[in-house]
């Protein structure tokens, strides 16, 4: 039976009894706790980040060692069968409603594979967001099988007692030296054994064995049923090379990305420690990001130019490019509006400046002086600190104005209507 542990971004994972129940601190037990750190340190070689820019592994003198979370969320598999699922810190909310909201924020992310779902109809409460990834992945696969599994032209090295195709020399002479009836062929054959149908059986064989949701362990079987005529890939960085999408097979890009996830290829942040265990993770900060810009984009686009991501400024001549997040202009462009995004709880004193970072002041004060514009808005997700609205601006001797904007994830008509008021 499959365990799974709860933690929250920047949590405290230990494997010291003495603060199993105490709050920030995750308790797992000695041999897991030596995986998940042989996990973080002996990441895949060929992705492109290192298991510590996830996590934090020191010691504590009253503790002993630990790991601590950064700010990704998602889920890590123990070769001990142990899962980790690590959930945003979103204020005022249980378990199972994070995940819902935590859902309604990756849809938005631009390389998330499944944008049409309803996460009202997840039953949360119950299902990890493993599992959840899993009945996505089935949706996506089930309404292939509805339109029809495509077929297509796919190459096939064979034996043969007919002369078809291309031989291929260095095989003949390896396996048919004695056999000289035989005939050690390249060719193409039509049907549905395609290299993205073999991925998808290939994935589908994989969860069954991961699954512990009944429901996604029947629909499983269910759609491996309609995949009996194609094999399962032998070499999946071959398959994944020869796949195609075009016209023909766009109902495949989303099937084909969850694929890569699930076969442990390289896939939004996703890392494995050899025999240690897997990864599946989040930034926080850039499905924030995502979340607040398009939504933005969405509701603003009536009155302003919105673009997200703006590639308009250099720091220094073509060096150091400025990208805020979000920029506003009016059609004639006289009014310019500068909103940045930070995934951070913020602290209700005053005194310590609520917690924003000097850092990220002087970020926002070089983006108002190369937009020339003073009006700055800086967003940080609401947290029980701020539940009531309270007006944070800072203003600079030569008037560059910074105003802080709390952003509830999850009563977003909320937040749009109250920083559409303070815009103006």
């Amino acid at each position: 039976m499959k365990k799974i542990i709860e933690a929250k971004e920047f949590d405290i994972i230990t494997c010291n009894r003495e603060f199993e129940n105490q709050a920030g601190y995750v308790y797992i037990d000695p041999r897991s706790f030596q995986q998940l750190e042989l996990l973080i340190l002996t990441f895949n070689e060929d992705e492109q980040a290192d298991g510590i820019d996830f996590f934090n592994v020191t010691t504590k003198r009253e503790i002993g060692k630990i790991i601590k979370v950064k700010n990704y969320v998602g889920m890590i598999h123990l070769a001990t069968g142990l899962q980790i699922e690590i959930l945003p810190k979103i204020h005022r909310h249980t378990t199972g409603d994070t995940r819902k909201i935590f859902l309604k924020m990756l849809k938005t992310l631009k390389d998330f594979p499944t944008k049409v779902f309803n996460e009202a109809h997840l039953n949360t409460e119950r299902m990890p967001l493993f599992e959840v990834f899993i009945h996505l992945f089935i949706q996506e696969v089930q309404q292939l099988v509805k339109k029809g599994i495509k077929s297509a032209y796919y190459e096939v090295e064979n034996n043969l007692n007919v002369y078809k195709g291309k031989m291929l020399f260095n095989s003949q002479i390896k396996h048919n030296l004695v056999h000289k009836e035989r005939f050690y062929m390249h060719y193409d054959e039509f049907g549905i054994n395609r290299a993205e149908n073999r991925l998808i059986k290939s994935t589908l064989v994989q969860l069954l064995k991961q699954s512990s949701d009944t429901v996604n362990l029947k629909e499983i079987r269910k759609l491996l049923m309609h995949f009996e005529l194609v094999e399962t890939s032998y070499n999946y960085e071959k398959d994944f090379q020869l796949v195609v999408i075009n016209r023909n097979s766009k109902d495949y890009a989303s099937i084909i990305v969850w694929s890569k996830v699930f076969l442990n290829q390289r896939s939004f942040t996703t890392f494995s420690g050899g025999t240690f265990g897997k990864a599946l993770l989040f930034p926080m900060d850039k499905v924030f990001e995502a979340y607040v810009g398009r939504h933005i984009a969405k509701q603003f686009s009536d009155d302003w130019n919105v673009s997200l991501q703006d590639k308009g400024f250099y720091l220094f001549e073509d060096k150091f490019a400025l990208r805020p997040d979000i920029v506003l202009r009016t059609q004639d462009e006289s009014r310019i509006i500068i909103i940045d995004t930070k995934w951070k709880l913020l602290s209700n004193s005053s005194s310590k400046n609520y917690g924003i970072s000097q850092a990220d002041m002087y970020q926002m004060y070089a983006y108002a002086k190369k937009y020339q514009t003073n009006e700055i808005f800086l967003v940080y997700p609401m947290n029980d600190q701020f539940e009531k609205t309270k007006e944070i601006q800072f203003v600079s001797d030569d008037g560059v104005r910074v105003n802080i904007f709390m952003f509830d994830c999850e009563k977003v008509e909320n937040s749009l209507y109250n920083l559409k008021l303070n815009l103006g």
